[in-house]
This record gives structure tokens, sequence and C-alpha cells, in this order.
């Protein structure tokens, strides 16, 4: 039952005891112009084949509504079972991020073959009727097949964009293909062929380049090497896959770098940016092109026909098919992930839906038997899947273990791969500065610094087995070399004698130290920053850097990062400095450069993919233009030091409310009965509700890095943090982000202990913890998926993004709280 509470668009229900704002229809902004006629033409090279024309055709007459809906609907395969493909005629499923077979994101390979056989056979089923039209798997295989345990990866798109080696692509684009192929998918999301103009862009690594005329040159040599040539044969015939070039379009251009966020430019700069990359797409033959999340002048893209169509279609005579990012479709305005007619209307062919596609699949058939959805436009849609699925192969090929290299695990992380993705490691290196410290000598005694020398999960980035590419272990990459297992092979090789020492402290006087320091990995929204510098944890290196140059040791920074950011104290600190962005498994590759002696080394040949920033403030100085790069070989003039004024407020904690116990800038620590009477938290130790709550701090981690709350009970007791300046979550919670909690439980759980958030008075969202087991006594980070608290909060208007309650005794110490995809344990979502 509901009680309407006389406030508009407000609701409470009485069973959840909460009150949500009422969903507000998206606002329509004005349509921007778009001139298709002004936008470069394109040549599809993808000539029709009779046969396959007449089989669209004939399909199309013997299908239903149902079965054309069910094909223009792409579902994760952790939300989808087999027997769903067959009864909803599935068109394409997908694995996410934190998706893999059995809900097991690092499952080995025969069990992704064995799942891809198993959504095969169900999809070509046609006993219980329909016309049975092989289902298609799509990855996001973006820097080789990066889902899978053993699989050979490159560095990520920024790194190959400074190696300037457009042949070298195509040999890495043909390798992804053939280790694709091993576990049964035929679709790769990718290339990106973004352009970033704003490095604080949490996505702007997946980019070759802010310079569209470098992305340009590499685009058709990738798709050539994922598909092979468009010249009417069979793509699973020989060892490719389908390619999509993502995300169209103006992704790279959003505003002061938010992702999803609003590319606020005007129709030239998107043309002649962002469009670009697209002309060689088309004429390569990519037979998919995903929209972006992104906006243009306001209006989301997969809702704008003039682009999807006019530009994309019309104009570039783009032949393949059209899909949307993850739920992207309910971002346009007037929509919801579960119906949104505007999207195929536009021109969107598929749908990625992952775990809407039941409701959409409901909403999308009605829509078209009333009319909303032309037949005309739905044909069209379910004709050019058919055309791209016929193009592939895939109603010849039989299941996926039938197929060429179906199994064949020597394929997975090859010799003949892995030596491809050492030499793309080399060539990509930066070389900044170099005072004549360079090249080492293998004979030496070589000191290697910084907790991301011996890491291959962190020399790897996002994307890297799941979506965050966190948490992973050194036994997840076998065959694989970090940074530090290449230096030591190489030094070995040479007669010398290295030493991995973390923080600097050598047990024997090195010749020289090698110190990797940088970020950590990310994807997409997690990874946007305020400013262009390091987080506050990561620049701890720079210490060990400053006291070994101190000690009179010459020093090599190595800097592991998808950007560009400001670094002039460790350029100050550093004898040499190489950027290695983020190369993958191949770190022997950076070795290949370092030393002087072996049959593959050679002179520093990578160049900046993008301008270097003077500071950390956008938008200011460059300090190396696009392009710059050191061979090594040139004339060391001394150093003149630089300014290490950042020319920014140090603010880059972004999505972290409470740190060390204590309420980040913004956020208020406040414990109260939940009615009024609120006590902010600013010192401790402090008490309040007539000393009914009593708050202390703790250690962890690091001195007082903590807080205890100590509850009596007898009537409500809420800790909570709360800010005047509410934030927006939305984006998160459709990307399965975590509330992620750093706590230690020090007494029995309270029967009526929960965890909620608040939208503003009387707009609550709460998850009982009453029925999970807790541990007590140990410091873990409890997550629970946002999405919980998105069925009755307003994700848009956070006020309160952690509120913990109970009326009885309960002792908890908190450390942290922060929004996020690592923990140790995650709480299910009530039903």
């Amino acid at each position: 039952m509901k009680i309407m509470l006389g406030l508009a668009g407000l609701a409470c229900t009485t069973t959840a005891a909460v009150c949500a704002q009422a969903p507000q229809a998206k606002p329509v902004a004005p349509a921007p112009t778009i001139h298709p006629a002004l936008w470069p033409s394109a040549t599809w090279p993808v000539r029709p084949i009779a046969a396959d024309e007449a089989r669209i055709a004939d399909l199309l007459k013997r299908m239903t509504v149902e079965e054309k809906v069910g094909q223009i609907l792409q579902a994760n395969i952790t939300d989808i079972t087999p027997d769903e493909v067959r009864r909803y005629h599935i068109g394409s499923v997908l694995n996410g991020g934190n998706a893999g077979p059995g809900g097991d994101d690092y499952a080995p390979p025969p069990k992704w073959l064995e799942l891809a056989d198993r959504f095969w056979i169900a999809s070509t089923d046609t006993s219980q009727g329909g016309v049975g039209i092989p289902i298609l798997w799509g990855t996001d295989a973006v820097h080789g097949h990066s889902n899978i345990i053993g699989a050979t990866l490159f560095p990520q798109n920024i790194g190959l964009g400074a190696m300037r080696d457009p042949a070298l692509i195509a040999r890495i684009g043909a390798a992804t293909a053939a280790e694709i192929r091993t576990t049964g998918q035929e679709w790769t999301f990718a290339p990106t062929i973004t352009v970033p103009q704003d490095y604080r862009w949490g996505r702007a690594y997946e980019g070759y380049s802010s310079n569209p005329d470098l992305v340009a040159s590499y685009v058709q040599n990738m798709i050539l090497g994922l598909q092979g040539a468009p010249d009417g044969s069979r793509i699973l015939a020989g060892p490719h896959v389908l390619a999509s070039t993502k995300h169209f379009i103006g992704d790279g251009g959003t505003f002061e770098g938010h992702d999803q966020g609003d590319a606020r430019i005007s129709e030239t700069e998107l043309r002649d940016i962002h469009g670009k990359p697209y002309i060689p797409a088309v004429e390569a033959g990519v037979g998919t092109v995903m929209t972006s999340f992104s906006s243009w002048q306001g209006r989301k893209i997969a809702g704008e026909k003039a682009l999807v169509t006019g530009v994309l279609k019309s104009r570039m005579h783009f032949g393949g098919f059209v899909v949307t990012d993850w739920n992207a479709h309910g971002q346009i305005a007037g929509c919801t992930n579960e119906s949104c007619p505007q999207a195929i209307n536009a021109g969107i062919d598929m749908y990625m839906a992952p775990d809407t596609w039941r409701s959409l699949y409901t909403s999308l058939i009605a829509q078209v038997k009333d009319g909303t959805v032309p037949m005309a436009r739905l044909d069209d849609a379910v004709g050019r899947i058919l055309r791209v699925k016929l193009r592939l192969g895939l109603f010849e090929v039989g299941k996926p273990s039938s197929r060429a290299l179906a199994g064949d695990w020597s394929m997975l992380g090859a010799p003949a791969h892995r030596a491809i993705a050492r030499e793309a490691v080399a060539k990509s290196l930066v070389l900044l500065k170099d005072t004549g410290v360079l090249p080492l000598k293998p004979s030496a005694n070589i000191l290697v610094a910084g907790d991301g020398a011996d890491d291959v999960g962190r020399q790897s980035g996002g994307w890297t087995l799941s979506w965050q590419g966190t948490g992973l272990s050194a036994s997840m990459f076998p065959g694989a070399t970090s940074l530090w297992a290449g230096i030591k092979a190489a030094v070995s090789a040479g007669g010398g004698h290295a030493e991995y020492a973390p923080d600097g402290h050598f047990t024997k006087r090195p010749d020289a130290a090698i110190v990797v320091f940088g970020e950590t990995p990310y994807a997409e929204f997690q990874g946007d920053l305020r400013t262009l510098q390091l987080r506050p944890e990561l620049r701890r290196p720079l210490e060990t850097m400053r006291r070994l140059k101190a000690a009179g040791v010459p020093v090599v920074a190595v800097m592991l990062t998808g950007r560009p950011l400001f670094v002039n104290p460790e350029l100050n600190a550093a004898d040499a400095f190489v950027v290695a962005w983020l190369p993958g498994t191949e770190g022997a590759g950076l070795a290949d450069r370092l030393f002087a002696a072996g049959p593959r080394n050679a002179s520093f040949t990578g160049k900046l993919p993008a301008a270097w920033p003077m500071t950390a403030r956008p938008g200011g100085p460059d300090l190396y233009p696009f392009g710059y790069g050191l061979s090594g070989g040139e004339h060391h003039a001394a150093w003149t030091p630089l300014s290490e004024d950042a020319g920014v407020v140090d603010d880059s904690n972004t999505g972290v409310y409470l740190a060390a116990g204590v309420a980040q800038p913004s956020w208020s620590l406040q414990v109260s009965d939940g009615v009024g009477g609120n006590t902010r938290i600013t010192t401790v130790p402090a008490q309040a509700l007539n000393g009914r709550i009593k708050v202390t701090a703790i250690d962890y981690d690091v001195q007082e890095g903590a807080r205890r709350f100590s509850l009596a009970g007898g009537g409500a007791q809420v800790v909570e943090l709360t800010t005047h300046a509410p934030i927006d979550l939305r984006r998160e919670t459709n990307g399965d982000v975590l509330l992620l909690t750093t706590m230690r439980i020090e007494s029995a759980v309270p029967t009526d202990l929960s965890i909620g958030m608040g939208c503003g008075p009387e707009c609550r969202a709460s998850v009982p913890l009453q029925s999970t087991k807790l541990p007590t006594d140990l410091w873990q980070t409890i997550g629970i998926p946002l999405k919980c608290f998105a069925t009755t909060a307003d994700m848009a208007k956070i006020d309160t993004p952690f509120r913990l309650s109970t009326t009885q005794r309960f002792q908890v110490s908190i450390a942290r709280v922060a929004v996020g995809t690592v923990a140790d344990k995650v709480i299910a979502c009530p039903r």
C-alpha cells in the first residue's frame, strides 16, 4: 500500500518504511542540428551476395514478431540461460566486465567453450518452433583476449598509439582474433577508435591518441587483423572474428572528461576530430559499430537519428549493424532500461540489454504491434543482423567447439603472440628524460623498486580478467612476465645482479635503481579524475627516488599510466624517465630498451600520443608536445629543474566519502536517532544521544585510521555520511558498482541492522543485514550493489551515501566508505 505525502513526486511504502522520489521523465534537450551532407562519404567494401539476400528475405517472411524482437536483443551471460535463448530467440549474448561461465569471472578456458556450445545449440534448436538462427557472442577483447586466464595481453591502446607502427597493429589484431577463437566467441567489442581530448576521462587509455589522424591511421589495420579482408569470404572460415568500432561518436570529447558525459562542441569538431576514424573503419568493412553512452549538445547519441541513420548509415554507407553500449538506451530522453522504442527508431539495430532484455522483449513486441516501432524498421534491423551473421558464416560453421582453433589451448599465450606483444611494449616506451644514465649495463648491480614492478595485473590496467582489472594475483597470469621478471632475466643473462625491494632499501649497493610507479587499474568512470595528477597514495615512490638519488644512486623512473599526468617532482628526482603506459603481460619489453646488451636492444622509438602537461590543471600549458620522445642517443644537456607546483587544489578522492576514519571534503560524519538532534563527529572521543552512542579512534592501516562506534541500544541509532551537495550515482548503479564499507564488527550482529542510502527528506533505501553471516573481529570490506538501493532511492540525488542503523546494542569500527568494485564480501540484494 502507498500513502501519498502531499509532496510532488514523492511516494512512501509502509512495508519498506522508506520514501523515494518518483521517477522523473528525462528532459528532452533541444535537438542539435546535424548536416549529414557536410560529413565525408565512405565506400562500403562488402559486396552483397545474392544467395544471402534471398535467404534474409525468406527468413524475414517466416519469422514471427517475437522472433524478430529476440534477434535485436543482447543479454549478459549471467542474466540468461541457454533455455531462455531458445524460448525467446535471442540474437546475441555478451560477457560483461565481471561475467564468466557459471558466474566465475576467472573460469578456465574450457568452461567458456562449453558455454558457447550450449548457447549455440539452444539458439539453433527448432524442436519447439522458430527458425533457429545461430547466436552471436560478443566479448570485450580490447587489449588481447583479456577476459581469459593465460591469454596474451597487449599494451593498452594509448601505448599502441605511442609506438607509431600501423603494421604491428594488424599483427596484434590477428593474434587477438586467433586467441578469441579458442574459447568459442565470434565478436569483439574492439577496436576503440575514440579521440580523447581531456585526459581526466577514465577511458582515455582506450584511445590510441588525441590526434585524429594518428587514430585514423591505425583503424583499418586493426580491423583487417581481426576480421580479415572484406573480400566476400566468410569471416569464420579464417582465423578471424567480427570487430566493432566504438563508441560512435564523440565520447572522447565529453565536457571536463566526464565518462558518459556531454560533448559540448560544434558539429565541425564532432565531424573532423571524432568522426575522422570512422571513414577508414567503414572502408575496412567493420561489421558492427557500438554507439556511445555519451551525448552531443545534451542529446544522447543512441537516440539521435541524424547521427546514427543520417551520418553513419546513409552518408558513410555503413552496411553492418549498430549496437548500443550497456543499457545505454535507458539514458535516452523519454526512455527507461525496460522500454525505449526511440533507440530502434533512431537507427539502433541491437540493444545491449544485459539484465533488462526480458522487459525490453515485452515492451518492444507491444510497440511493434501498435505501430510505435514500424515493422519496416524492425525488419531492417533484423536484416542487418542476419546479414552480418551470414557474412561471418555462422549458419554453416557448426557449434563453436567444432570450428577451427576451438579448444587449441596452445594458442592462448602462444610464444609467437607473446613475441608480438613484447615488440609492441618495447616500441611503445617513451623516453622523456635522460641525463646520460641510459642505457644501463646488464653486467651491473641493479635495484628495482616500487610496488608496481612485480605486478602483472597492475601493469595491464583495466579490462583485465575483470572490468576494473583489480584484485588479481600472479597465479592468474600463467606465462606472463612482470617488469621485474624481465629486468631480472636481462641482468642475469648479462652477468649482473638484480635485487627487488619495493621500498628501495637495498642489501647490496646498486650501480643504478629502476623505480616503477604510477596508476593502479581502473575502467570507465571509476577512472575519472578532477585534476591531472596521481592520487596521493600513488606518489609515495617519489621519496624512494629522492632517497636513492641523495645516496648517489642513479635513478631510472618508469611510469605505469593510462594517460599523461603531472609528474614534475618525479622528473626532477630521476636521472632518466620512461613512460611505460600499461604494457600488458610481456614486461620484458621494458628491459629490451633499458639495457645496452642483447639482440633485442635498440634506441627508444616511442613518441607521445598526446601532449604531456606542465601542471595538473586541465587545459594548462604543455611540458612536452604531442610527438615528443627521446631516442637515448641525444646530447645530454644539464637538467633545468621544473616547477613542482601542481597548480591545483589537491582534491583527488572522488568516490571516497570516508577515509582513515575521517569524512572527506564536502562530507560530514554524524550520528543521530534518525529523527533529529544530529551530532557531527569532527573530533574524538565524542558521544551523542545522552551517551547511547560513543565514538572513539582506533588504529587501522595507520594510527587512528578508523572510528569505533559503540551503540548502547534502547532506540534508533544512526551513523551516516551526509552532504549539502547531492551526487549523481546513476552511471555507477548502471555499472553494477558497489557501496564499499571497510569495517570490523566487534559484537553480535543486531537483528535489525541495515545499511542504506538517502536522497533527501523522507527519501531512503536500505538493505537489511540480519540474515547475512558477517564475521566478527575481522577487518573486511563489505560491498552492497548500488542497484539494491535504486528500487526506492533516487540515485541521481544521493545526499547520504552511507547510513548504518539499528535500535540494538552494537559495536563496530569503520575505516573507509566509498564506491568501487572490489569487496571481501558482497551482500545480495533483498528479493
